[in-house]
């Protein structure tokens, strides 16, 4: 194996190990963010952990954040509960921050 293909497979080792965190720390982001959301919902125990797995498979919509927002946007609207866009996406960001943090000191 040539000096050239070692650092191409050590680049694309890289990568996907990169994609892996990133898939990991969306997905403990959007159940950080689905148990925030079933808080403000008034779902406790067992409905708070399901509403959070909804939140989590509305994240396999489409590539990016929109279809989360949405759902969280849309039963927020439904149920009446008063969180501007800025307050949902502030909060989505800050567990993201969190969902990082936590995959990094975890291992």
């Amino acid at each position: 194996m040539s000096t050239f293909d070692k650092r191409e497979d050590s680049f694309e080792k890289k990568f996907a190990h990169d994609e892996e965190l990133r898939f990991k720390a969306n997905a403990r982001r959007d159940k950080l963010l689905g148990l925030w959301a079933a808080e403000k919902l008034g779902k406790t125990g067992a409905d708070a952990e399901a509403y959070a797995k909804q939140v989590v498979v509305a994240d396999l919509e489409e590539p990016g954040d929109a279809d989360v927002f949405r759902k969280i946007r849309k039963d927020f609207d439904a149920a009446g509960v008063a969180q501007s866009d800025h307050q949902i996406r502030r909060t989505m960001e800050e567990l993201l921050a969190k969902a990082v943090a936590d995959i990094k000191t975890s291992g």
